[in-house]
């Protein structure tokens, strides 16, 4: 059988990612993005851009939906649901996979249910790099069936496609992950800081305990080769967007009266990222926000 036309709306890094792993596959992708430039890389990898939201939810079976805001998103669901009714059986999925406060995400099931839309919520857990390592989690909340329907879509891009139950809880997951990842990003930083002022060379540090199943991450290997370089582009996630899950994550905490010492304690480290010019770069870059208070002088050349 054909396999299924594929859209996707928001081709920024993880999108276009997507995109051209679902076309390496042989399915045929149309795609939108408000810049022009991300539309013509789909177009160049062999994917149809289009003119608009609507049009990609016309022309495809399944959407995957990958934004970076509220309004993108709050946007993209009023083009979305102005796509035409389609014959019973034969309705439009939408799966979406932002990282983005829960209530968004219920106003997105609103909204689409409404016009015979079904949605999945799935963020995914990792970056862009780490999908060639078939490393991502994609968290699938939401109708089983429809979870089933698009299982085999999304097990292009990794193996780890768990169900975890009801609409919403894929953004739990995710905010959970999240959390980790904030305050483990920080403590490598702080590990690569020690090491230089205590004389040692912090690529030992990442050789030595990089593959340890004790105190090796994942995080640990993708972002402490930034940190040991000085060198954090191009970027995996950048500064300026992971503001945003933090701010998020941290509303979450607070909603449901959870204390969150560790993350709270890494938040002015990002912020002062940001304030230091490093917003377009890598979250690895906290490294150079300890190095700067620690007095180790930054590196002559980098790509800061």
């Amino acid at each position: 059988m054909s396999k299924p036309v594929i859209g996707v709306v928001g081709l920024g890094i993880m999108g276009s990612a997507m995109a051209a792993e679902l076309i390496k596959c042989g399915y045929p992708v149309v795609g939108y993005d408000v810049s022009a430039a991300a539309c013509k890389r789909l177009k160049a990898g062999g994917g149809k851009a289009l003119a608009s939201a609507t049009a990609v939810a016309d022309a495809s079976a399944i959407v995957i939906v990958s934004l970076s805001t509220s309004y993108a998103l709050a946007e993209t669901v009023k083009k979305l649901a102005a796509a035409k009714p389609r014959p019973k059986g034969e309705g439009l999925l939408v799966v979406e996979t932002s990282t983005l406060p829960i209530d968004d995400k219920e106003q997105v099931l609103k909204a689409l249910r409404r016009v015979g839309i079904s949605v999945l919520d799935c963020p995914i857990s990792g970056t862009a790099v780490r999908m060639k390592e078939r490393a991502w989690t994609v968290f699938c909340s939401g109708s089983k069936a429809a979870f089933k329907r698009v299982e085999s879509v999304l097990k292009v891009f990794t193996d780890n496609v768990p169900y975890v139950g009801a609409y919403g809880n894929g953004t739990k997951m995710k905010f959970a992950a999240n959390h980790l990842v904030a305050i483990y990003n920080v403590a490598c930083a702080e590990s690569v800081t020690l090491a230089r002022k205590m004389g040692l060379d912090p690529q030992d540090v990442l050789n030595l305990f990089g593959s340890s199943p004790v105190i090796g991450t994942g995080v640990m290997r993708l972002r402490m080769p930034f940190m040991i370089r000085s060198e954090y582009s191009p970027p995996t996630m950048k500064v300026e967007v992971w503001q945003k899950d933090m701010q998020v994550i941290g509303d979450m905490a607070k909603s449901v009266d959870c204390p969150t010492p560790l993350f709270s304690a890494c938040v002015p480290i990002y912020s002062a990222a940001m304030a230091q010019g490093l917003s377009q770069q890598d979250t690895a870059s906290v490294s150079e926000v300890l190095a700067n208070m620690a007095g180790i002088a930054p590196k002559a050349k980098g790509k800061r």
